[in-house]
This record gives structure tokens, C-alpha cells and sequence, in this order.
């Protein structure tokens, strides 16, 4: 057996082979494989765990061992948090801003337009603030100061008071900007991306990314390094009895923004970032912070909020704000301390959205018309641009594209001679490891990223030479098939896909990247009703009934077109084989089980 699991009625020894069902080509042109798992490990876990042998096969199949087991189904921060002081220059950092809140200086902290920059900065001003300081910040524009530390801006704050200079989420290849402003204020940096050489000489560079740092932190976001510094801070102020006649900040409090930009930011939901999430998360359904209480209201999100509700809900509103218009509404909004003022940011954030949802689509349109070309040009990665292409957007237009074609892809906007534009890869594939290679070869005015994703500008004329690069740098994506295997973990029988088997998959989650949300079949399923739902009727809501009976009820998202959507259009016709995710789901104080489909082939 190569992987996968049976339940629900369907034993393992039903699944011997190495594609799904053998399924080669579904509705959406993709392969059913097993994920691998080790059935021997996965029966352990269960029998030692005392949990069904569902879950101890889906364990087995994420490489979770004996060991690990009790941690990830019950992730704390207790076993989890690290020492602040793994990462390199945190001790540097933490007594510098001790020193200040002791002093009563003033601070200004300078973030980026994406959640993870409006978190780790409303993360920063807010415990600074709580302790008693004064604290200036700045969100660059992205059009007009682009992505990073500028030193106007900068200098700006300095000007207004700040002694000490913080940048999050940007800052760790800011050599040039940081130069002119040595001796201006002390100047602390606490990021996440990849860096390329020797740090900036400033105070303290505070990144788990840094080529000498051994923290093994590399898959952390910038707010859970703030969150750690914060700590770090906190300990120092400790040292120094600045708590003996005021409260201490409960750090607990902003694990919401931690679990918010972890999973925005598209972060593993292993080790660390799964105790911050899950733990975050409960903080968030407390629905304290006026902000995202505010933004949970205007999404509708009515239940607990989930990994799913900040990555599609909230994420893409606060990202909104730094696309297409004020680049500090989403700092403002969760720095918001009344509800009134942030219902309003809330509601903009909102309307900002649906502009850019609009603005996405036309950008789509022509992006995937010339991905297309490339594609069967045999190129193995998308590099598309073109005047008039709303650089906000662009990053957003490329996961769709890479979605769609599975390559990695980078589209830029192209205005007055220049091209600004944003890259995602593929698993396995580092994008920005060659964008940083690409900028230090001169063929890149900016460039830097991670692996999953990556920015960039360059003169329009150098397109065919950063091309050529990609595809000689990343030539293995040639090798990938058109559309990215469906990876599943087990067939179920609908009348075994219940309430209660759905609550015992919940128990793995958060889901997220590195935790894929199990993917389950439902064979030989005949869609009985089905009708269209939501905004322009882009849903299909179906009730499926299996094949050895029962119900349940099927949704598919972003159904307007294809064949996929054909299919589950039409009630009565050939059963088919569905693949998707069995989720809980609660309404009015009851628990049911609904499944999400992701893909279907002919039965």
C-alpha cells in the first residue's frame, strides 16, 4: 500500500494503489494520489493515544511520531515557546528598548502594506505603548515608496522625536536606506525574510533568517518574532523592577495578531506556529480586540473563527487597505481601541476589497491569456507584465496563475520604463532564494522574498534576461505536470462522512500550510439537487447521495465555469467520484458534517 486510509465502511485493504480510484485525469486535470503514510505507525499512535485509527493514519501521514503526537493534538505554548534569546541579536534588541521605555523616549516603528506587516506593527506600537511610551509609525505606499525602509520616511519620524528606530517585517537588506540615518537614532530591525549577506550596520538585526543565526526559527512570520522580542523586552524590564509599581502586559492577549499573520503569511502549521495559532485563535474568538471583532462582523463570520476565516475572510480586507488605498487602514484598524471607529475602518476595508476583487479580475483576464502561450512554449516558469497592471494586485494575480497552471509564477505592472511586480512558487521550488540571486547579479533594481513567494523591480528591458534566469534557476518545474496532483487520504462511505467523524478530523487542525487539511473521496456519489448560491451565483450547493446510501450536504466554491462545475450541475446524471474536505460545521447550537469539493472525476 502506498498510502491513504480507509473509514467509514471502506477498509485500507480496499486501497492498494498508487493512484486514487485510478483516477489519471479528473475534471479539473489532475492525478488522485495517496499521500504516503506509514500504516504500522499510524495504528501505534492509535492504539497508544486512545484515539480512533482515522486520526492515528492521518498523524502517521503528516510524519508525526510517538513523541510528537500529544504535542500536535494538543499544541501549548508551555512545551513549544523558545528562549528569545536563540535568535541572534535579541539580548542587543530587548536592552536597547528597555532602555528607551525606562528613559521615556520616544519610538517609531516602521511596517509593510501586507498582514503580516500591519500585525507585527500593531503588535510593536501596542505593548510599547502599554508600557508607557510614545510611539510614531508609518506604512509605506506602495506605489510611491514601494516595499522597505525608506529614509525620508524614516528621518521623518526621527524629526518628530523617535531616538530609536524599529522596522518589522522589512529592514534585514536596507543597507542603503538605513546608511544616511547613523546618526540620527538607533535603528533596530525585527523581520523574517531571507537574508543575502551580512546584516546592516545598525543596533541589532533580530531575524531568524540571518545566515548566522541557529535558532532553527526560519519558519516563523515577523509578528511571532516581535511577539518573542516583546518577551524578550518584558524579561529585561522584569530585571530591572520596572513592574513594581505598574501591570506587565499580558502577552497572551496578541497571540490573535500572531495566529492572524501566521497563517496570512502563509507560514508551516507545525512546531511553534501551530501552538501560536491555535492558541491565538481561541484569543481571537474572544472577539477583545475591537478591530478584528469589527472585520469578523462585516465578513459575517458568526461561528469561532478558524485558519480558513483569516486566510479568506479577514487577511484579503486588511490587505486591501495596502493594494489599492491608504497603506496604514489596516494598522489603524487593529490599533482601533473603540468599536464605532473600527466598524467604519472595517466597512472601508470592506468596500476597498470588493474594488480590488474587481480590479483582479480584468488583471486575470490578460495574465492568463499570456501565461497561457508560455505554458505551451514549454517555459518552466510565468513571468508576465504589462502597462496599466495595478502593482497592489499583481501578487494576488500570480497564486492564481500558479494555481492554475502549477509553475511558479511572477507578474509585474510595468509604468514609466519600470516593472514592479510579485512572485509565488511552488512546493519545493525556492523563488526567492533565485530573486535574491537575480538582484545580486544586477539584473534586478529590488528583489527578496522567501521561498513561497517573492517581490521584485526592474527596468522593462531587462524582462527577457530575468526571465532566462527563472527558467534556468528553477529549469526543475519542467518537470511538474500541468495540474498539481491531488494528494487524499482515505475513501469514505456518505453514510460513515457524519457529524462526529467530522469533529474527530477538526481535532488535526489548524490547517494550513505544512498541515494540508485532510482530502477525502466520496465514491460513486450521484448529486441529487443541486442549485447555485452567493454573490453571483458562484457557489453550487448539492446534496450527494452515496452509493450504499445516506446524504450530506456538498458545497463548491468559485463554480461559475468549467467542467467541474458542469458536472455537479446536473442532478440525476452518472455518479461520480468527489473529492473534498468532511468539515463540522454548526448552526444554531446543532453540529452537522458538510463536505467542500475540490476536484470530481467520472466514476
Amino acid at each position: 500500500m502506498v498510502g491513504g486510509l480507509g473509514a467509514a465502511g471502506i477498509g485500507a485493504a480496499d486501497i492498494g494503489f498508487l493512484t486514487v480510484l485510478g483516477i489519471e485525469k479528473s475534471l479539473t486535470g489532475r492525478r488522485w494520489i495517496w499521500r504516503p503514510s506509514e500504516e504500522r505507525l499510524g495504528l501505534g499512535l492509535a492504539e497508544k493515544l486512545a484515539i480512533p485509527e482515522l486520526i492515528g493514519r492521518l498523524l502517521a501521514g503528516r510524519g508525526v511520531t510517538m513523541a510528537q503526537a500529544p504535542d500536535f493534538l494538543d499544541p501549548t505554548l508551555r512545551a513549544m515557546l523558545p528562549d528569545p534569546s536563540c535568535i541572534v541579536d535579541m539580548d542587543v534588541a530587548a536592552a536597547r528598548l528597555a532602555s528607551a521605555v525606562q528613559n521615556g523616549e520616544c519610538i517609531g516603528v516602521f511596517g509593510d502594506y501586507d498582514v503580516d506587516g500591519a500585525c507585527s506593527a500593531a503588535l510593536m506600537v501596542s505593548v510599547l505603548r502599554q508600557l508607557g511610551c510614545r510611539v510614531l509609525h508609518h506604512v509605506p505606499d506602495r506605489i510611491l515608496e514601494g516595499y522597505g525602509p525608506n529614509p525620508d520616511a524614516m528621518r521623518g519620524m526621527a524629526e518628530r522625536g523617535a531616538s530609536v528606530l524599529i522596522c518589522v517585517d522589512c529592514g534585514t537588506t536596507a543597507h542603503d536606506a538605513f546608511a544616511p540615518l547613523h546618526n540620527v537614532a538607533d535603528i533596530l530591525v525585527f523581520d523574517h525574510h531571507k537574508s543575502d549577506g551580512m546584516p546592516p550596520r545598525i543596533a541589532a538585526t533580530v531575524n531568524p533568517n540571518r545566515l548566522d543565526c541557529s535558532s532553527g526559527l526560519t519558519g516563523i512570520c515577523a509578528t511571532s518574532v516581535v511577539f518573542l522580542a516583546c518577551i524578550a523586552l518584558l524579561r529585561k524590564l522584569r530585571e530591572q523592577n520596572f513592574f513594581a509599581a505598574r501591570p506587565q502586559p499580558n502577552m497572551l492577549e496578541y497571540l490573535d495578531l500572531v495566529a492572524l499573520a501566521t497563517i496570512c503569511d502563509v507560514m508551516p502549521l507545525t512546531g511553534l506556529n501551530r501552538a501560536l495559532v491555535t492558541q491565538g485563535l481561541r484569543v481571537m474568538g474572544k472577539r477583545a480586540r475591537p478591530g478584528i471583532a469589527a472585520l469578523l462582523e462585516v465578513a459575517k463570520v458568526n461561528e469561532a473563527p478558524s485558519a480558513m476565516h483569516c486566510g479568506f475572510a479577514l487577511g484579503p480586507r486588511i490587505n486591501a487597505s495596502g493594494r489599492i488605498a491608504e497603506p496604514d487602514m489596516g494598522l489603524r484598524l487593529l490599533l482601533a481601541e473603540d468599536f464605532d471607529e473600527a466598524r467604519d475602518l472595517a466597512e472601508t476595508l470592506d468596500s476597498v476589497n470588493r474594488q480590488r476583487q474587481v480590479v483582479e479580475a480584468g488583471i486575470l483576464a490578460d495574465a492568463t491569456a499570456q501565461a497561457s502561450v508560455q505554458v505551451a512554449a514549454g517555459y518552466p516558469v510565468i513571468l508576465v507584465a504589462q502597462p496599466g497592471w495595478h502593482p497592489g494586485v499583481v501578487g494576488i494575480v500570480a497564486g492564481r496563475l500558479k494555481e492554475k497552471f502549477n509553475r511558479p509564477t511572477l507578474v509585474g505592472g510595468i509604468a514609466e520604463g519600470l516593472v514592479k511586480g510579485s512572485g509565488r512558487s511552488v512546493a519545493g521550488l525556492d523563488l526567492g532564494a533565485v530573486v535574491i540571486a537575480a538582484r545580486q547579479s544586477g539584473l534586478l533594481l529590488t528583489g527578496g522574498g522567501h521561498a513561497m513567494a517573492a517581490g521584485f523591480s526592474l527596468e522593462a528591458d531587462g524582462l527577457p534576461a530575468f526571465h532566462a534566469m527563472l527558467n534556468e534557476r528553477l529549469a526543475e518545474a519542467n518537470a511538474l505536470p500541468e495540474a498539481a496532483d491531488l494528494m487524499l487520504e482515505g475513501i469514505l462511505a456518505v453514510n460513515g462522512a457524519d457529524a462526529a467523524l467530522a469533529q474527530m478530523v477538526s481535532r488535526l487542525g489548524p490547517f494550513g500550510m505544512g498541515n494540508e487539511e485532510p482530502l477525502f473521496v466520496l465514491p460513486r456519489a450521484r448529486v441529487v439537487k443541486a442549485d447555485r448560491i452567493g454573490k453571483d451565483g458562484a457557489t453550487i450547493r448539492a446534496m450527494v447521495e452515496g452509493e450504499s446510501g445516506g446524504r450530506i450536504k456538498a458545497l463548491l466554491f468559485r463554480a461559475k465555469e468549467g467542467k467541474l462545475a458542469e458536472a455537479l450541475s446536473r442532478t440525476g446524471g452518472a455518479p461520480l467520484h468527489l473529492a473534498g474536505h468532511l468539515r463540522a460545521e454548526s448552526w444554531n447550537g446543532r453540529i452537522s458534517a458538510g463536505f467542500f469539493i475540490t476536484d470530481a472525476a467520472p466514476a
